[in-house]
This record gives C-alpha cells, sequence and structure tokens, in this order.
C-alpha cells in the first residue's frame, strides 16, 4: 500500500469511528452494553456460522464467472479468494470500487492469470450482486407498502432504491454500448499521464498506447465472455441470491440473540439498504452501514425496535459480516504477499 492510499485508509477509519462515535452518543453506550451482555452465545456463534454461508455462496458465484473465463479454481480457493476480496473490500475507502484494484492482483497472482482477466471477474461478480440485492429490497418495500403508510425516511429510501434499480443498469448499458469510444477515452487520459509519472521514477517503464489499449481490449473482451455465457449468469445470480439470504439471516439472528424478535420481511428491505451505505468514502462502509441500518430499522412500520436494541443487533451482524472476513481474507492476502516477497 503506497502513502497515499494508506492516508486515504487512515482518514476513512477516522471518518468511521466519528460516525460510529456519534451513533453511540445518540444511543447511549451504557443501554447498548446492557444490550449486548445480555446476548444469547450459542445464537451470535450461529451469525458467524451463517456469515460462513453468505461467503461460501459468494465464492461459488465468483468461482463460476472465474469458470467462464477459463480460470478452474476449487470451491476451497475460491472461497479464500473471495475472503480476500471482503478484506480488501473492507479496508479500503468506497468499498467494492477501492478494493477490486487490489481483488483483480490477488486473483491474478493465485490464478496465475492476467490482471485484466481478473479485474473482469470481481467486477462482473460485483454487477450480478446487484442484481438480487435490489430485486429482494423491491420485494421488501413492497410487502410493507401493502402493510402501512410508509413515513418520509423510508419513503426516501425506497425512492433510493427505485432510483438506483433505474440508473445503474441504465449505466451499464450505456456504457457497454459504448465501450470502444469508452477505450478510447482511457487511453487518451491515462497512457499521458502514466509518461509523465515514468519520466519522475525512472524505473518504472511507460506502457505504449498499443499495449493500454491490448489490455482495455482483453478485459472488455472477459466481460463479453461473461455476459453472453447464460448458464454462468444463472448460476452465479442464483449464489448471489443465496447470499444475500445468509446475510438477511445472519440479521436475523442478531435480534433473536438479544431477545428482540423482528420479522424476517423486514431484513429484505433492511440489509440491501445497508449494502447501498456501502459505497461511502468509509472502509467497508464501516460506520455509514451501521447508521443507515439502525435507522432504517428504527423507522420500519409496524417493527417495534428501539435505537438501543436496533444499534445492539446490528453491532452483533455487522461484527460477524465485516470481521469474518477481514480476519480470514486478512490471512490470505498476507500469505500470498509473503509468497511474492519470497
Amino acid at each position: 500500500m503506497d502513502s497515499d492510499q494508506l492516508r486515504a485508509t487512515v482518514v476513512g477509519f477516522l471518518g468511521a469511528f466519528a460516525v460510529l462515535g456519534a451513533l453511540l452518543y445518540l444511543v447511549g453506550v451504557g443501554d447498548l452494553l446492557d444490550v449486548l451482555r445480555g446476548a444469547s452465545l450459542d445464537t451470535v456463534a450461529l451469525v458467524i456460522v451463517v456469515t460462513l454461508g453468505w461467503l461460501v455462496a459468494w465464492s461459488v458465484a465468483l468461482r463460476t464467472v472465474l469458470g467462464v473465463l477459463g480460470i478452474q479454481l476449487s470451491v476451497v480457493r475460491s472461497f479464500l479468494v473471495f475472503s480476500g476480496a471482503m478484506f480488501s473490500n473492507n479496508v479500503t475507502p468506497f468499498g467494492q470500487a477501492g478494493g477490486e484494484p487490489v481483488t483483480a492482483l490477488l486473483i491474478a497472482k493465485v490464478a496465475d492469470t492476467e490482471y485484466e482477466r481478473g479485474l473482469a471477474a470481481i467486477a462482473s461478480v460485483d454487477t450480478l450482486n446487484f442484481v438480487p440485492s435490489i430485486t429482494l429490497a423491491l420485494v421488501g418495500a413492497a410487502y410493507f407498502a401493502t402493510e402501512t403508510t410508509f413515513g418520509t425516511r423510508l419513503q426516501l429510501a425506497t425512492g433510493v432504491v427505485v432510483a438506483l434499480a433505474l440508473l445503474v443498469p441504465g449505466l451499464v448499458y450505456l456504457g457497454w454500448r459504448n465501450r470502444y469510444a469508452l477505450e478510447r477515452r482511457i487511453v487518451a487520459a491515462f497512457v499521458p499521464l502514466i509518461r509523465r509519472i515514468a519520466r519522475v521514477v525512472p524505473v518504472f517503464a511507460a506502457p505504449t498506447e498499443e499495449s493500454v489499449e491490448s489490455r482495455i481490449g482483453h478485459f472488455f473482451g472477459a466481460i463479453e465472455r461473461v455476459a453472453t455465457d447464460r448458464t454462468g449468469i444463472a448460476v452465479s445470480l442464483a449464489a448471489s441470491t443465496l447470499g444475500w439470504i445468509f446475510q438477511m439471516i445472519a440479521l436475523y439472528l442478531a435480534f433473536l440473540a438479544i431477545d428482540q424478535p423482528v420479522p424476517f420481511s423486514a431484513m429484505l428491505f433492511v440489509v440491501p439498504m445497508g449494502a447501498i451505505a456501502g459505497v461511502t468514502p468509509l472502509p467497508g462502509g464501516a460506520g455509514g452501514i451501521e447508521a443507515v441500518l439502525v435507522a432504517v430499522l428504527a423507522a420500519l412500520p409496524s417493527v417495534p425496535v428501539s435505537a438501543t436494541a436496533a444499534l445492539g443487533a446490528v453491532v452483533i451482524y455487522r461484527g460477524a459480516v465485516y470481521w469474518v472476513p477481514v480476519i480470514i481474507g486478512g490471512t490470505v492476502v498476507s500469505v500470498i504477499g509473503a509468497d511474492s516477497v519470497g
């Protein structure tokens, strides 16, 4: 990690601590600790097991996409690589956007393949993961709309989901239709910049325009292979949906752990809303995701849960979803980094 990345990460974590500190101040540290002390350890252990199920499901999606691209990894290696990917997402600002380049390098090293193919694989998985999250959120919103009238906060949240459901696919479609023009603009913008860097850092060899075009072409070619493989897409979407369901079960169990049961239908809406907060410039969305989850949970109609109970369940849930992949993935990244140095 270079100095700029390190600085951005440190600033991101400071921001996350500030948001979490404000949340704790509003809820009350003492009240939160009382809730956590009364949590069932057996149910908390189930939250961790379900979290592992989420990692396995999404690693199957990654393995499927890699298989479409001609890269064969075992289920275990795919699990370890995906855990490394989640570690990268959780320690870099802007979540997946910040962690994807590191993840692509990890895939390239483990699978002994080109960086562009690894980047195409993880970008495809992230895109496919978006589809079931928005779909489930819309289903949850529709369910609650039939039960009661939404307040202002939930109307806003639902509007965000609907906007993303329309905006993101549209941007992906436009980007793909204009990929060759996009390729030319990337080359025109980055090649001169890289050459200037190469003049300042003599050990850094400046690439030619042809080599950059070739790499971008390989990236788009890999994306096209994934996009045209219907079986691969179907399997990946099924695995992704299962992963989201595991996350929802984990949050549901977290509420059971503190003896504050909530309807599982609420998880359909709440968990994807929290994931949207992962695009904030906070490492892994830490702080932002917790704040959004608590705010949405407290605003849900017909779900009588206090802000303290909501935060207690979210702490257990996020403790598993954030730290389990950080521990496993951090170990993977460290071992691979040590092997590379050796």
